[in-house]
């Protein structure tokens, strides 16, 4: 039997040769001053990844567990419908492994979204909300898969490989960096695209009925998770796509926390300006959401969250424009101070 210094790069199956790509993100301990009252959370630096955000994780995990069971051949397509991150992830890691990759994606995403999908090789089909914006898309999907051949599709609101990856990987991470700060999380939000990141996460941070908050983080301007449907309108590109995903399960998990599309944008903007950070716009939810933890649980919590992926993606959105402040907005009252990082 060959063992593992024998083995060599021939012997290693494609999807698991990109896992060095993928994942073991830092995790930043970010302090600031609320109202001047000295305060940190902690998010994992996920632009690190391979294509620039956190969706790369569930698509290697979703793509390797159907290798494996045969669910994926090779030359299959590789079909889905995406916001753009995950696109973006199905698209580079789909050309890795000779996969051609379809993407139907609503077409109100910023361009850059289109054109980085397209860049891979990938076909970017764009779905208007009168052929019926997300969910027409993920129609699109169903139908493109009933009436052509060798086609998988990931399902990515509906798999529980996309929950399992960060059962697996996220949440294992943040917890041991965590440790290397002497510290225990009391808390963790995150926006919801899928719902994958913070089930996954919340399923390992609890095990064995540990005490840990798990937070779902939806914009102010788009109530979705909490009126069960569609709900107005916002600019976090990513989350809160129309409907409830499958795989979120609201009953396990804490009260919703909700931050307006505006705040976020003006919170990635100082992450940026003043920290060097160049983080999204969900990137600058999530640590609004943090942030607002922290004031409710006190000021030394333990309060964790992620940075999704990078700016890059909205240079065309209003990340790239003055944003006007409101009274109600909390990052007019937030001065950040600086950041460590560990891996």
């Amino acid at each position: 039997m060959m063992n593992a210094t024998q083995q060599t790069a021939a012997d290693v199956a494609p999807i698991d040769a990109l896992g060095s790509l993928i994942g073991n993100t830092p995790l930043l301990e970010i302090c600031y001053r609320f109202d001047d009252q000295p305060r940190r959370i902690f998010a994992k630096y996920e632009l690190m990844n391979m294509t620039g955000s956190i969706k790369d994780r569930m698509a290697a995990h979703i793509l390797q567990v159907a290798s494996r069971s045969g669910d994926l051949r090779p030359g299959d397509t590789i079909v889905e419908a995406s916001s753009g991150n995950t696109g973006i992830s199905f698209a580079a890691i789909g050309s890795a492994l000779a996969h051609p990759v379809r993407i139907y994606m609503p077409n109100w995403m910023s361009r850059e979204r289109v054109q980085l999908i397209a860049s891979f090789g990938a076909t970017v089909v764009g779905v208007s909300h009168e052929d019926g914006g997300f969910l027409g898309a993920i129609e699109m999907t169903e139908h493109y898969a009933e009436t052509h051949r060798n086609v998988f599709l990931p399902r990515q609101f509906a798999n529980p490989a996309n929950v399992v990856a960060h059962a697996l990987s996220t949440g294992p991470e943040i917890e041991s960096q965590l440790r290397a700060f002497g510290r225990k999380a009391d808390a963790f939000v995150a926006g919801v695209g899928t719902g994958g990141t913070v089930m996954g996460v919340g399923r390992h941070l609890r095990r064995g009925g540990r005490n840990v908050r798990v937070h779902p983080l939806e914009p102010a301007n788009s109530p979705t998770l909490r009126t069960g449907h569609k709900a107005g309108q916002h600019r976090i590109q990513g989350i809160s796509d129309e409907f409830i995903p499958t795989i979120l399960d609201l009953e396990k998990l804490d009260r919703v926390v909700d931050v307006w599309d505006g705040d976020a944008i003006l919170m990635a903007q100082a992450l940026c300006r003043f920290l060097g950070l160049a983080v999204g716009i969900s990137s600058g939810a999530n640590v609004l959401g943090a942030m607002k933890l922290v004031q409710e649980l006190g000021d030394d919590a333990t309060v964790a969250t992620v940075l999704p992926d990078s700016n890059k993606k909205y240079l065309s959105t209003d990340l790239c424009h003055e944003e006007p402040t409101r009274d109600d907005y909390l990052t007019p009252r937030v001065r950040l101070e600086g950041f460590t990082a560990t891996r």
